[in-house]
């Protein structure tokens, strides 16, 4: 494992080196973790009006500029992402708090004229007090950034739970989040299940990304509670290729989207669909660039596929591997760290986890269809609904995608992966619950609505 947990300590490994010990701690405990939030409760006052908030997420976005190679290196260290991709990830993170500093400085509301005699009717939005965030170890900057950033623009004050696999990454976002906040506002509790169990059953809001499993139970203990829930469960996400793409774009964006990051996104490809007659030009081009990956030392900024995040991980992925036919792929390569090749099967065997589950590895499966009718069918006939690539020259096929098919997202010409902060995202069916992430949507999900009518004194 390149992490352990128990109801004591926390302990994180370098999965491209697992006997570089990253980061070991005492966990947090549920009910330090439940008091944290009632002094977060306290503390949220302290925020103040919309300059001092904006100018706060400002400074943190400021000071993640500034430390942005640290940061960086921290994130192939710990959770082994290429060095490429760590650094976009850390510049989109001050993007994100920059981005949230200006919106908390959005109307809060709207006035509304009466319906008969004086007075005003209008709608306020009002923070819910302190939002609980548990977040997963394959964007330890980002996504805690995009929970955290909107509820403190918000008002909120803010308790997160981290991935034990990426506690060192939260640890230091942490503290330059603290140094730019009033003391007590924004507090990382490490642990597991019990912190997480805790901070459900006590805080005013929660915001949740990880398995479906987990998802689920943060969704039922919440919504028992009464309180505002949204989660971010991850995807069984498809690429749909047409006859008329162009066979060599689409080729290259589907391999990233599988391969990128190890296919380590609730975004990557783990499906792809080829429509009529280009199934065989697409299955050479595909393997091609999935064998033109370049994979390995997470610290090169030429690496695109690095390690899986656990041993468990990877022996997941190989046993996908073992399916049906092999393309490309499906070997791991030797070493200390926990690779997988990218791998591309064709014809699966019947029930194979590839045609039902997220693999989380970079792991996908060809698959043919007669028809864009036949692959959009194929398409939504799975549990999950995220996101959706479909690749065609044609305008009137890519608005039947956009009418016909079922996830969150879809993107027209380009790969599954990739995330636009100041759009909303998230999924439908089992890959999401409650209202969006991400833009401006982010507020409504921080903020409890309140109409309020303002009649006049003295019957005027």
């Amino acid at each position: 494992m390149n992490h352990t947990h128990d109801a004591d300590s926390v302990r994180s490994v370098n999965p491209a080196d697992p006997a570089d010990v990253v980061c070991e701690l005492p966990a947090t405990g549920a009910r330090a973790t439940a008091d944290a939030i009632v002094r977060a409760r306290a503390a949220a006052p302290a925020l103040g009006g919309a300059a001092a908030r904006a100018a706060a997420l400002t400074r943190v976005a400021e000071a993640i500029e500034a430390a942005a190679a640290e940061l960086a290196a921290l994130a192939v260290r710990e959770v082994g992402k290429p060095l490429t991709e760590a650094r976009a990830e850390v510049a989109r993170t001050a993007a994100i708090w920059r981005y949230y500093g200006q919106l908390a400085y959005d109307p809060t509301g709207a006035v509304y004229e009466p319906a008969a005699g004086a007075g005003l009717l209008l709608t306020r939005r009002r923070p819910h007090g302190v939002a609980a965030l548990i977040t997963p170890w394959n964007f330890p900057f980002a996504i805690p950034s995009w929970k955290a950033a909107p509820a403190l623009a918000a008002g909120n004050a803010v308790v997160l739970k981290p991935a034990p696999e990426a506690v060192a990454c939260a640890l230091r976002l942490a503290g330059i989040v603290e140094a730019a906040l009033p003391e007590g506002v924004f507090t990382v509790a490490p642990g597991g299940a019990a912190e997480g169990e805790a901070a459900v059953a006590t805080a005013d809001a929660v915001s949740f990304t990880g398995s479906t499993a987990t998802g689920a139970a943060v969704v039922r203990a919440a919504t028992a509670r009464g309180v505002p829930v949204q989660a971010e469960m991850g995807g069984l996400n498809a690429a749909l290729v047409l006859p008329d793409a162009d066979v060599e774009q689409a080729a290259g964006h589907i391999a990233a989207a599988i391969a990128g990051y190890a296919g380590q996104k609730c975004t990557a490809t783990s499906r792809v669909i080829a429509v009529g007659g280009v199934l065989g030009p697409l299955r050479e081009a595909l393997a091609e660039a999935l064998r033109a990956v370049p994979c390995g030392d997470p610290g090169d900024a030429a690496t695109v596929c690095g390690p899986v995040i656990s041993e468990q991980a990877r022996a997941r992925a190989a046993a996908a591997c073992r399916s049906g036919t092999v393309l490309a792929g499906g070997s791991a390569p030797d070493g200390p760290g926990w690779f997988s090749a990218p791998t591309l099967i064709e014809d699966p065997d019947e029930g194979s986890a590839l045609l039902r589950e997220e693999v989380f590895g970079p792991v996908a499966v060809l698959l043919d269809a007669a028809s864009l009718e036949d692959a959009v069918r194929i398409g939504n006939g799975v549990p999950h609904g995220l996101v959706t690539s479909l690749h065609t020259a044609d305008l009137d096929t890519a608005l039947h995608g956009l009418d016909r098919l079922d996830t969150g997202m879809i993107r027209v010409n380009a790969p599954t992966t990739g995330v636009d902060f100041h759009l909303p995202f998230g999924g439908a069916k089992a890959s999401g619950h409650g209202p969006r992430e991400q833009g401006r949507a982010a507020l409504d999900f921080y903020t409890a609505t309140r109409t309020c009518t303002l009649a006049p004194a003295g019957g005027v």
